[in-house]
């Protein structure tokens, strides 16, 4: 399912609803464009504490499931640390993906 998943991230790019990056990422979230967070395991901590506090204070959901490889991949990079999905049917659809592959992990 990750694939499916990695997959429907990178449409998600061609149709030019997703920001690369910190800083991209984080003024999405500040103008309320960001309607997902998707970061690597592999960002620092400082990274990661900040865009938790972000997506606390912003309402949004963040996924934390995929290497900066795996993610970088899926978006024709060698490696990315995060990323926002800035459309809401689209990060809808990236949800239910993700949920379907952490039912059928156990």
């Amino acid at each position: 399912m990750k694939n499916k998943f990695l997959q429907f991230l990178g449409l998600t790019k061609q149709a030019g609803n997703l920001k690369e990056g910190y800083n991209k990422c984080e003024e999405a979230l500040k103008f309320g464009q960001a309607k997902l967070i998707i970061m690597s395991m592999d960002a620092s901590t400082n990274t990661k504490d900040k865009f938790n506090t972000y997506c606390d204070r912003y309402n949004t959901t963040i996924i934390n499931s995929f290497s900066k490889e795996e993610l970088g991949s899926a978006l024709g990079r060698l490696e990315i640390n995060v990323v926002c999905v800035t459309e809401a049917r689209m990060s809808k659809r990236l949800l239910e993906l993700w949920n379907e592959e952490k039912i059928n992990r156990g």
